[in-house]
């Protein structure tokens, strides 16, 4: 099980709407337990998240970096990485 990051729950918690039409979590241990549930993953670069869309089936192979970490699955973390949240 991956252990989420205050950091990386605060931002999913206070940007969930951009993946979910309503709220999905109001507390910060609601936040955890669905990244839990939903095996979401904390990866270091664009390159990798592109990868692991890749690796899991999603044709990504024409989109762009840019437009990728726009994708509403992406949640880019204030430390540079990104958190991968597939809903």
């Amino acid at each position: 099980m991956y252990e989420y990051d205050e950091e990386c729950v605060m931002t999913f918690l206070q940007n969930q709407g951009q993946l979910f039409d309503e709220p999905v979590a109001q507390t910060v241990p609601e936040a955890e337990a669905f990244l839990e549930d939903c095996m979401a993953v904390v990866l270091d670069t664009l390159e990798e998240v592109k990868d692991y869309f890749q690796e899991n089936g999603a044709d990504v192979e024409g989109l762009s970096l840019e437009e990728l970490e726009e994708s509403s699955e992406v949640f880019p973390l204030p430390n540079g990485q990104y958190l991968v949240v597939e809903g």
